[in-house]
């Protein structure tokens, strides 16, 4: 190599560099300050780390400081959940192993992540199953289908608590993407899921398989040029400055499923075991309910920003529902897959649920 073609290379290498660190130091560290706790948690008898990796202003993100703050209220200040939102402490597939080591104790994994443990969690993945806020009350109201979905990471040695949401999937792209040819031309960013990649392989793209803190950047080095993720979620972490166009497929809910490190659980008293399953699970019903109105409102302020959004023809969109029929076959082993912990012990559990939501590819 000539030292002129060595300097080049260094230079572009310098080059990359400082953009990266440029793009990070304009972020700035998160604004996790407005989010301090209202009283000393030094006198905690129980402590736990829970992480996220996404916005607090997202509601169903939110749940781990309304968990934090109600719980310490009622254990009378025995238990405080040291929550970690922003993906302070890394991407979903590191903080999963992470808690499933015990290094932490609980976190909000997203439903498209929770497979890589919990391969149950991938049902409400499928496309054109639980692909409403309706259809997710009506699946969550189901105690023993939703009972079985919550016990996906038992084997793991983690514990379901319940579910909030983050709206309905779709794509933000750079241009726009009113047909499923448009679609194709694009460098999309899907999760680091199996039934995502299952999915988008039965529809004929070709997607980017990345972790989610490193989206912003490779929107704006043009890594990618679009994301499957929801309206909500691009509006207030600020994907559409650079992804200007939406399309709503709602193929699917997204999900934050709140699971804990069961050897942590265990270790609190039976009473206070209690309060914490209660707590979450009337904070996590009453969050549900304000996400489906968070969405609407950041549709249209999106919309109000300049973003444009579009619906595939219903042609096309049939033509997505047949081609996503192919994971639901494909992935329909790991749903149905039972371990020593399940007391639901159903022959098809993925076929059940279909029933029960009147799917019709």
């Amino acid at each position: 190599m000539t030292g002129k073609k060595s300097t080049t290379i260094m230079a572009l290498c310098l080059l990359s560099l400082f953009l990266m660190v440029s793009f990070a130091a304009a972020a700035g560290p998160p604004p996790i300050d407005q989010w301090k706790p209202a009283f000393d948690p030094s006198t905690a008898k129980y402590k736990a780390t829970f992480s996220n990796v996404s916005h607090p202003a997202i509601r169903g993100v939110y749940f781990g400081f309304a968990l934090r703050d109600e719980l310490w209220k009622r254990t009378n200040g025995q238990i405080f959940i040291d929550y970690k939102p922003f993906s302070m402490l890394g991407g979903e597939v590191e903080v999963l192993n992470q808690l499933q080591m015990g290094a932490l104790q609980g976190m909000g994994v997203s439903s498209v992540a929770s497979t890589n443990l919990g391969p149950r969690f991938g049902v409400v993945n499928l496309p054109f199953l639980i692909d409403s806020f309706d259809k997710l009350d009506k699946f969550v109201a189901n105690e023993k289908l939703f009972g079985h979905f919550m016990n996906a990471m038992d084997h793991q040695g983690i514990m379901g608590l319940d579910i909030t949401g983050y709206g309905n999937y779709g794509w933000a792209t750079m241009t726009p993407a009113a047909t499923i040819d448009d679609a194709k031309k694009l460098k999309i960013r899907i999760a680091e899921a199996a039934v995502n990649q299952l999915l988008y392989k039965s529809w004929g793209f070709n997607p980017v398989v990345m972790p989610w803190p490193d989206v912003s950047i490779a929107l704006k080095q043009g890594v990618i040029n679009g994301l499957d993720h929801t309206p909500m979620v691009c509006n207030i972490t600020k994907k559409f400055e650079d992804a200007k166009f939406f399309t709503q497929l709602n193929y699917a809910q997204g999900l934050f499923i709140w699971v804990v490190n069961k050897a942590w659980f265990n270790t609190l008293p039976a009473d206070l075991q209690k309060i914490f399953k209660e707590t979450a699970k009337e904070i996590a019903a009453k969050i549900r309910q304000e996400t489906r109105q968070q969405e609407a409102d950041e549709i249209e302020k999106a919309k109000a920003a300049g973003i444009q959004f579009f619906k595939l023809s219903d042609a096309e969109m049939a033509i997505l529902d047949k081609q996503g029929d192919v994971a639901h076959k494909q992935y329909a082993a790991e749903i149905n897959k039972l371990y020593e912990g399940d007391k639901y012990r159903s022959a098809n559990y993925l076929k059940e649920v279909q029933d029960f939501m009147g799917y019709q590819p």
